[in-house]
């Protein structure tokens, strides 16, 4: 497929596609308790959509965000922003209309993202 049809494609990519890419790419990496809010009926959110999930090392926090960096790569679609790569204990991920946050297990328990945006309509999915 050449890069003009890549990027004509691209331009009709959903939100939603989006998200379940990001989504398949954590399941394919093992990541846990993953859980998706919808902000979008929140007027102070950042962004439409968190997608938050964690790993059980640092290693593969790393090996999470690789995977969905690169899945959306193939789309053509580059994150706005990146951080946490250098001790892996909470990898935020930009992708405008949705922030993916992985964190490692310890740190989300003490963060406690989800409890932060409560109000947000939560759906999660299971791990495999």
């Amino acid at each position: 497929m050449t890069s003009q049809k890549k990027r004509i494609l691209n331009e009709e990519i959903s939100i939603e596609a989006i998200n379940q890419i990001i989504i398949d790419s954590i399941l394919d990496t093992k990541g846990e308790n993953i859980v998706k809010l919808d902000l979008r009926k929140l007027e102070e959110a950042p962004s439409d959509f968190f997608i938050i999930c964690e790993g059980n090392s640092n290693t593969q926090v790393n090996a999470i965000a690789d995977k969905i960096i690169k899945k959306l790569k193939e789309e053509n679609i580059l994150p706005n922003h990146m951080e946490g790569t250098k001790n892996s204990l909470w990898v935020l991920i930009d992708y405008f209309s949705t922030v993916v946050h992985i964190f490692y297990k310890k740190t989300r328990k003490f963060y406690r993202l989800e409890d932060l945006w409560s109000d947000a309509e939560r759906i999660e999915y299971q791990n495999l």
